[in-house]
């Protein structure tokens, strides 16, 4: 006998994922205010004191010093120059200031947006708790539910590297910016009314594999924003090495990140601590196939899409471990990977005839 779905409660989900969104949007504001107001200065000295010379030999003897006034005292400080060579000295290129403002006034920004980023989390968490109690069951059996469990995983993840002293606060506002997206696709194009599950996924395993993806395609979306804000960071540090010409605009965006090491290594450490989780989620997968289907694997558009996403992880891991990729195709790689995810969500569950076809839509 399937209970029927209280909609007093889904009101309130419904009204708790509005103005969770309402909040985002401040917070996104705020994330824009930061990145405008906040180490513009920083980042402009940084970028003069990578201008690269012809070679070694011009630097000896540099009469050039920057003169700074602190509180009255003046402090006369020697610039750092990269030289020229055949391979640019990355390693040289700080992080930029994006993990916590260069300023007071940009600080401030900053904690206003992480703040009303922990909020909005809140109530985003409340709604998804109020759509579980309001169908009795777990809240991710349909696209609109999985949708909005799996941009809260993203919000968790962030707040999460925050309160472990991880300096990521250039995340926040590509992050909540997707949130965003996210949520507005779910509440529009992908909204479904409080249901009961199919015969299929009334199992325990509801509880134990879907909730496992949810949370691995939230940290590998965090691994491939990273990727993405890498290859853009790398570029923009090619040219400062190289001494060509930055926009202003470009040099205030992109010098607020951390290096292209910084991020390439992040990046790798994310999709590294998934990848275990991600081969477990398949195992289980076939696990309640074979209790709800009769068989572990039947090569199923989402099997097949899961496999493919598996692979391209695989192979991920696989160069930088034995051939030492690292960097762009690196990045490209974790880029590929993430999209098979996508296309394992949101391609099956629309456009293919697939058992696991429960989107709703």
């Amino acid at each position: 006998m399937m209970l029927a779905a209280d909609e007093g409660l889904a009101d309130v989900s419904n009204l708790l994922i509005y103005t969770a969104m309402a909040i985002y949007a401040l917070a996104f504001l705020a994330y824009v205010t930061e990145w405008i107001f906040g180490g513009r200065s920083k980042v402009a000295r940084d970028s003069a004191a990578l201008v690269s010379e012809r070679d070694a030999g011009e630097t000896s003897g540099r009469p050039d010093v920057v003169v700074r006034t602190k509180g009255g005292t003046e402090v006369l400080e020697r610039p750092r120059v990269v030289t020229r060579s055949s391979t640019p000295a990355r390693d040289e290129v700080p992080d930029g200031p994006g993990a916590s403002g260069d300023s007071e006034q940009g600080d401030a920004y900053g904690r206003i947006a992480v703040s009303l980023t922990a909020l909005a989390f809140l109530l985003h968490l409340g709604a998804v708790v109020t759509r579980a109690l309001s169908v009795e069951r777990g809240p991710w059996g349909n696209m609109y539910e999985f949708s909005t469990a799996f941009s809260m995983v993203l919000v968790a993840a962030f707040l999460s590297f925050l309160l472990a002293r991880r300096r990521v606060r250039w995340m926040g506002l590509p992050l909540v910016g997707t949130v965003l997206l996210d949520l507005g696709l779910a509440t529009t194009v992908l909204y479904t009314e409080t249901q009961q599950l199919v015969p299929a996924l009334d199992s325990i395993w509801m509880w134990i594999h879907v909730p496992l993806a949810i949370v691995c395609g939230g940290l590998l979306y965090v691994g491939a924003l990273t990727s993405v804000l890498f290859l853009f960071r790398d570029r923009y540090e090619a040219k400062l090495v190289a001494g060509a010409p930055v926009r202003k605009l470009t040099g205030s965006v992109l010098g607020r990140l951390p290096s292209s090491i910084t991020l390439d290594k992040f990046a790798y450490r994310v999709n590294a601590a998934v990848f275990p989780i991600w081969t477990f989620t398949i195992v289980a997968g076939a696990i309640w196939a074979e209790s709800a289907w009769g068989r572990y694997w039947d090569w199923d558009p989402k099997e097949t899409w899961a496999f493919i996403t598996w692979i391209a992880y695989a192979c991920y891991l696989h160069a930088r471990a034995t051939v030492g990729w690292k960097g762009r195709k690196a990045a490209y790689l974790a880029i590929v990977g993430f999209i098979c995810f996508l296309v394992n969500y949101y391609g099956v569950n629309i456009f293919f005839n697939s058992l696991h076809s429960y989107g709703g839509v």
